[in-house]
């Protein structure tokens, strides 16, 4: 299989593909004249890393999730470790986010949106936090 029918299978960019093999978390067969020749395993692989990038694993997450698929003799508890290590930072994002949103919400609201220069907004942004 050609690297355009893979990414039309998985999904994935052509350019991703070229970069997942660049970082070795693939490594599809070369024909004679040096076409990448894709596996069933190799679209396999794909898939479960577009799935795992999907959920916000990042490439090195993705290369031990990888690792850890393909060892027979893991420890679900690993996994897990992982999975749970991974939503801990998602609830992280989702806190800051929250805060951001209030934040702005505030700011949002103590603004007249008139034709009048005073602004909250670009006040609070103007505003020197390294004296606080």
């Amino acid at each position: 299989m050609n690297i355009s029918d893979v990414a039309s299978s998985t999904g994935l960019p052509v350019k991703t593909i070229r970069y997942y093999e660049d970082i070795g978390l693939i490594a599809p067969a070369r024909s004679a004249n040096g076409y990448r020749q894709f596996s069933d395993s190799d679209l396999h692989k794909l898939a479960f890393i577009g799935r795992a990038r999907s959920l916000g694993f990042g490439i090195d997450a993705c290369r031990d999730l990888l690792r850890l698929y393909n060892d027979q003799t893991r420890a679900s508890a690993d996994v897990k470790k992982l999975a749970q290590s991974h939503l801990g930072e998602i609830d992280r994002k989702i806190a800051e986010l929250g805060q951001m949103r209030a934040t702005l919400s505030h700011l949002v609201d103590a603004c007249a949106g008139n034709d009048r220069p005073d602004c909250p907004i670009l006040a609070d942004l103007a505003a020197d936090r390294s004296k606080a």
